[in-house]
């Protein structure tokens, strides 16, 4: 997939040195959100608040929250269900009895949100196609009420621990783990009906998290991770049922990776977008480039607006003609 860049300027040299980036990704943003791109470096720096999600497999909201209050934390309910920000940490939220016991799991509001707009169903069979270390999978599973059928795929070995790790403290027991690729899960030929695919992307969104990411991904990574995402996409499509639902997330921030994959999709395959429930509507316009309208209803969410992880969304439907 072709990468766009654009002109150095002073203004994206001056930016790229005050906050330290790679120039690469600041003319690339002020190409894309104009100057909103000051409003999301500055919100890189300031960092977004931490959040949790309530795992109600095991424990109810109301008795967590009190739980936690007593040992001194305060938590503020979001738009996003299960999804609680944490105002004041006395300790670290990662190291509470309840934490240990899988009451909740901690993890960015943005990523609670793919699971949500695949709303599965207890008696659906349902894949999360990139799974570990399983926040997502774990959500998915307590949004079925441990029932139906849960496929936990990851490619990478040392990456399956955590996940199985992860799927035993939550109380997860609806869900087996394959190790497989996923690109090639289609060859299976097992027809699902709603599939998650969270893909590996270059991870623009988590610089509040990892300030590597503003001078170690470069146009070189982009192209890698457009044609896996791609590659993956493809596959998760083939594998759904007609009618069925699949979701694609990033935590990336460059349109090559979300609203022109999506697109392509859309061109490749007999499938319709529906609207995302949270964020701002994705890019339909790029320089040089309409896409078309439908990729409006994919999101965005952004961390000076929506105080999270930078991040898209697409709800992808197989025609059921």
């Amino acid at each position: 997939m072709t990468v766009l860049d654009f002109p150095s300027s002073d203004l994206s040299r001056k930016l790229a040195e005050k906050y330290g980036y790679d120039e690469f990704i600041v003319r690339r943003w002020l190409a894309f959100f104009g100057e909103e791109a000051r409003q999301i470096l500055e919100a890189m720096e300031k960092g977004v608040p931490k959040y949790i999600r309530v795992n109600t497999l095991k424990i109810g909201e109301e008795e967590l929250l009190e739980r936690l209050k007593e040992r001194g934390f305060l938590l503020k309910e979001t738009e996003v269900p299960y999804c609680y920000e944490i105002v004041e940490e006395p300790f670290s939220v990662g190291a509470t009895p309840e934490y240990l016991m899988g009451y909740y799991y901690v993890m960015d509001k943005s990523s609670c949100i793919p699971p949500i707009e695949l709303n599965p169903n207890p008696n659906e069979l349902v894949v999360d196609f990139t799974a570990s270390p399983g926040g997502k999978t774990t959500f998915l599973a307590q949004l079925m009420g441990n029932r139906g059928r849960l496929l936990a795929i990851e490619a990478n070995p040392e990456r399956i621990g955590p996940l199985v790790d992860n799927i035993h403290r939550m109380g997860v027991m609806n869900t087996a783990v394959i190790r497989m690729n996923a690109t090639r899960f289609h060859e299976l030929n097992i027809k699902a009906d709603k599939i998650l695919l969270d893909a590996p992307c270059t991870g623009e969104g988590v610089i509040h998290k990892d300030p590597s990411r503003k001078t170690s991904r470069g146009e070189d990574d982009i192209r890698f991770c457009s044609s896996l995402q791609l590659d993956l996409l493809r596959s998760a499509i083939m594998s759904v049922k007609r009618g069925g639902v699949v979701v694609y997330s990033t935590c990336s921030m460059t349109p090559e990776e979300n609203e022109l994959v999506v697109s392509k999709v859309i061109d490749e395959f007999d499938v319709y977008l529906e609207k995302v429930s949270y964020g701002d509507d994705a890019l339909t316009e790029l320089p040089g480039l309409k896409l078309n309208p439908e990729i409006r209803k994919a999101k965005r969410l952004f961390p000076h607006k929506h105080r999270c992880s930078g991040f898209f969304i697409a709800k992808i439907v197989r025609d059921g003609g």
